[in-house]
């Protein structure tokens, strides 16, 4: 047995860096995908606008959208536009091409184009999330679940080189199980649209975001016995990052985006979930106000949150460890280059 890739798929660090990189080219060439200074606009009020691509509209992130639903970003001046790429390469590239200001993705995809050649390369500021966010669901409940249950099994998995998919194999490395022989990690389905695959039928597992993963719950097409974020330890699985020559031409701006982001960061560790929950609803009226705080609680008791945004360099050294074992990193790239602490250090004082 073995992995099934999605067909015709190149390495997700090639398809990212060759697509962003034309794009970033062509962008050069028109006026209209951002400022080529790399400066910024006001609004009517005053306020400095900012456009936030964010790689996937989810509960996860609630953070930060408590800190867009309290008023933080406005209270430093910041008239934000937030953007779904879903996609780290579409947000990626979001970001390369001028149509975003600041991206938010796994901070993988700021290898990838840093080792593709990218000279206006992005760099991560702030740190968000220190634990995976997706659970192993089953079609039965399952009592006492080992990770060698699987062998032998299909599993609906996520795209190679993409965050998810690279942590579950890391947490079936960890339990002496080869990702590649010992079970099939079907990979040919696009990412949202596992869970309805999963309930027409197709696998025996499948690993989910929230609110897929409650979804199943509640309709009784499956049931979470798994959180990947518990099993595969801290991870540095989702980061704030900018181009350089944005970062070195707007630190002030920077620094007010950050300090935002760190009081959403203390409202999530001093409020209880159903406070947090109550607090981000705005962001998910799609979803009933009981689901979302049943989210929050799951990822509340996991620890997902940091306390602050700091990117360690342990963290960045795990990730690639992480990316050298699932064979999508062709060299080491320096800690110093793609990560600065400046901002988040000087938002926890």
């Amino acid at each position: 047995m073995k992995i099934m890739p999605k067909n015709n798929t190149y390495p997700i660090f090639r398809t990212l860096t060759v697509f962003g990189l034309c794009l970033a080219l062509l962008c050069s060439c028109f006026t209209g995908c951002g400022r080529a200074d790399g400066g910024t606009t006001k609004s009517s009020g005053g306020m400095t606008k900012v456009t936030l691509n964010e790689v996937a509209h989810s509960i996860f992130y609630a953070p930060m959208y408590v800190a867009i639903e309290e008023g933080y970003f406005a209270d430093e001046g910041i008239d934000l536009t937030l953007v779904t790429g879903f996609g780290a390469d579409k947000t990626m590239t979001a970001l390369l091409t001028g149509e975003a200001d600041i991206g938010f993705m796994g901070s993988e995809s700021t290898i990838y184009t840093y080792i593709g050649g990218t000279q206006d390369y992005a760099v991560n500021f702030a740190q968000l999330t220190q634990r995976a966010g997706n659970f192993l669901v089953s079609r039965e409940p399952v009592s006492g679940f080992s990770w060698d249950m699987l062998k032998g099994k299909e599993v609906l998995g996520g795209r190679a080189g993409g965050m998810p998919e690279m942590v579950f194999e890391y947490i079936l490395k960890k339990n002496n199980i080869d990702p590649q022989t010992d079970l099939v990690i079907d990979q040919s389905i696009d990412f949202g649209s596992t869970a309805a695959a999963f309930s027409g039928g197709q696998g025996d597992f499948t690993v989910e975001f929230e609110p897929h993963a409650t979804s199943l719950e509640a309709k009784g097409d499956g049931y979470v016995i798994a959180s990947l974020g518990e099993d595969s330890g801290y991870v540095p699985y989702t980061a704030f990052s900018a181009k350089k020559s944005f970062l070195d031409s707007n630190p002030e701006l920077i620094q007010s985006f950050t300090n935002a982001l760190q009081k959403g960061m203390d409202y999530v560790q001093s409020h209880t979930p159903e406070e947090i929950a109550k607090a981000i609803a705005p962001q998910f009226e799609e979803t009933d106000l009981e689901t979302i705080t049943s989210i929050v609680t799951r990822y509340y008791e996991q620890d997902t949150w940091k306390d602050n945004l700091v990117f360690e360099e342990d963290a960045f050294t795990l990730l690639q460890d992480i990316l050298d074992e699932a064979g999508e990193l062709s060299e080491r790239v320096p800690y110093g280059d793609l990560v600065t602490v400046t901002f988040a250090e000087a938002a926890a004082k």
